[in-house]
C-alpha cells in the first residue's frame, strides 16, 4: 500500500480523529475528499459515535463542506440495530441521544416498553445522573447489556472526552455486568455486508482511521488495507504495542493521494 492508494476502489473513512475534531476539518481533509472522488475511489464515512443519527451526520458533513448523502455514512448503531434484530430483541432501554433512539425506533425497534429485552449503551452527551441510576437498576435485575462500541474517548479539539467504554467501565465497577456483546468497530461484520452489498473485494479497500484498537483492528479482521492516521489519538509511540502493523502511517490524509 503506498500513498497513491493504487488498486483502491473504496476508502472507509473514520470521522472523529481523521475527517475532523470536534466539527472542525482536518487540514486538508476535504480536499482528500475530493480527490477521492475524482479518481473514481468511493469514500464512505464510518464512525462508532453513536451519539447522533445517519440524517444528523449527513448535515454535520454538509456543514463541513462535504457532500454526502445517508447511504454514505455507516456508523456503530446500524451494526447494533442488525445485531439486535438477529437476536430478536426489539425491546430495549436506550442508554442514548434522542438521535440515535430516532435510529433505533426507525429500525423498528421499541425503545420505550417498560418490558426490555436488553440495555444498550450508546455514546450518551445528553446524559443525567438519573439515567445511570436507572441503567444500573436494571442491570441489578439481570437485564443483559449491550453497546453500540468500545471506544473510551471521543476525540476532541481540547483533548479525549469519556466514550461508551468509559461508562462500561464505571458499570462493571459499580455493577460486576460485563456486555453480551460490543458492536461497531473493530467488528469486521460492520463492513463486510456493506462490501457485499456493494460487490466489492476487501483487497480494493482501505480503512483510514485513528484509533489502532477500532480502526486498525477492523481493517485486519476484515481483510482491507489499514491506514493509520496521526491526526487523532493515536501516536508514533502506539506502534510499538501494535501485534500487526498497518499498511501504511501518514501524518493525516492530507498526504494522500498527492
Amino acid at each position: 500500500m503506498n500513498r497513491n492508494l493504487d488498486g483502491i476502489e473504496m476508502v472507509l473513512l473514520d470521522l472523529d480523529g481523521t475527517i475532523h475534531l470536534g466539527g472542525v476539518p482536518i487540514p486538508g481533509a476535504l480536499e482528500f475528499i475530493e480527490r477521492c472522488k475524482m479518481r473514481n475511489i468511493t469514500p464512505v464515512f464510518l464512525s462508532n459515535n453513536s451519539s447522533r443519527s445517519v440524517k444528523e451526520y449527513v448535515l454535520k458533513l454538509h456543514e463541513m463542506g462535504i457532500d454526502a448523502k445517508e447511504g454514505d455514512v455507516l456508523l456503530s448503531t446500524h451494526d447494533c440495530i442488525r445485531w439486535l434484530k438477529q437476536k430478536g430483541w426489539l425491546r430495549i432501554h436506550c442508554f442514548g441521544t434522542s438521535g440515535m433512539k430516532e435510529m433505533m425506533e426507525e429500525a423498528g425497534i421499541d425503545c420505550s416498553s417498560k418490558m426490555v429485552d436488553c440495555v444498550v449503551i450508546g455514546y450518551h452527551t445528553d446524559l443525567v445522573y438519573s439515567d445511570l441510576q436507572r441503567v444500573s437498576e436494571l442491570l441489578h435485575r439481570g437485564v443483559p447489556l449491550i453497546a453500540t462500541h468500545p471506544d473510551i474517548v471521543c476525540p476532541s479539539p481540547v483533548g479525549g472526552l469519556p466514550d461508551v467504554g468509559a461508562i462500561l467501565s464505571m458499570l462493571e465497577a459499580t455493577t460486576g455486568v460485563k456486555p453480551v456483546i460490543i458492536t461497531g468497530k473493530p467488528r469486521p461484520e460492520m463492513i463486510l455486508g456493506r462490501l457485499k452489498q456493494d460487490g466489492i473485494d476487501p483487497s480494493r479497500v482501505a480503512m483510514i482511521g485513528d484509533r489502532i484498537y477500532t480502526d486498525m483492528a477492523m481493517a485486519h479482521a476484515a481483510g482491507v488495507h489499514s491506514i493509520l492516521v496521526l491526526s487523532g489519538e493515536a501516536s508514533r509511540e502506539d506502534l510499538g504495542e501494535m501485534d500487526l502493523a498497518p499498511s501504511l502511517v501518514v501524518e493525516s490524509v492530507d498526504a494522500l493521494l498527492r
